[in-house]
């Protein structure tokens, strides 16, 4: 049975898409497919019991799809185009369901383990990606084409680790890093008492109060990031700054850090 939170980030993602009905028609076959259910709870599993590591299950998809999405529609309004487009070789729409599919099956991976799981994503997400695209699209192999293609760039260079060159798989990247909130570290900070390696990570996420995307003022897109104390400043150097200056939409970002009672940092 899914949660209410991810029945809530669920209804965001639908209203999102509410102007684009082909991206609509994935997201809904995506989010009741029971095989990406079940494999997203079962890598939140393995994620938070058996590796002591932050949410990458069924929430944090959901998340990051719909941070994908948002920042998308943010470029879109202020007239950039995607690399698709760019390219002339789909639609802005296209590229949404590239990052749609992206978002839903980025951390499949770690249903085996965390190291390469974004390779391994890769090769359990490809199937479902393929009869996914067949139902929404069963006479256009072009548009399955190039949209397997982004999204599959997306998912294996979603962790900095790998060279990516599209802005989609740009935005993807950048999608990942801002889903940090203390909601994402709850669970691991309630059920882990012991020290060990890595735990900055669940205090850093811990102390993210919430973080806003919206329109930006000198460019496209600010990320605004609330922190309740300045271990948070981890999570941001370390983990989203990384992907953003990694990312082919750097560019388009702007990003402020705020610790109650603290002047604002400006990092881009």
């Amino acid at each position: 049975m899914k949660s209410t939170k991810e029945i809530a980030v669920e209804n965001k993602i639908i209203k999102r898409l509410q102007v684009l009905p082909k991206a609509l028609e994935l997201a809904n076959y995506l989010l009741t497919d029971a095989e990406i259910q079940e494999m997203q709870d079962y890598a939140n599993n393995v994620s938070i019991k058996r590796l002591g590591f932050n949410d990458h299950g069924p929430v944090h998809m959901r998340q990051v799809a719909n941070n994908a999405i948002k920042m998308l529609l943010i470029l879109r309004n202020a007239g950039i185009k995607t690399s698709l487009e760019i390219e002339e070789v789909g639609t802005f729409e296209d590229s949404v369901c590239a990052l749609i599919l992206a978002g839903l099956m980025h951390d499949l991976g770690m249903m085996i383990g965390r190291q390469s799981h974004e390779e391994m994503s890769l090769i359990i997400a490809k199937p479902i990606m393929e009869r996914a695209l067949e139902a929404v699209f069963p006479d256009d192999l072009h548009k399955r084409t190039v949209i397997k293609a982004v999204a599959m760039e997306s998912i294996i260079g979603h962790m900095s680790s790998r060279k990516i060159h599209s802005i989609e798989a740009g935005i993807m990247l950048i999608a990942d890093g801002c889903d940090m909130t203390k909601g994402r570290a709850r669970i691991p900070m309630s059920i882990s008492t012991t020290p060990k390696v890595g735990d900055i990570h669940k205090y850093s996420a811990n102390a993210i109060n919430f973080i806003k995307i919206h329109h930006g003022e000198k460019k496209p897109i600010r990320i605004d990031v609330d922190m309740s104390g300045d271990v948070g400043l981890f999570q941001i150097e370390e983990v989203l700054l990384t992907k953003i200056n990694s990312s082919p939409a750097k560019q388009f970002i702007e990003l402020c850090a705020r610790v109650e009672g603290l002047e604002p940092k400006y990092y881009l």
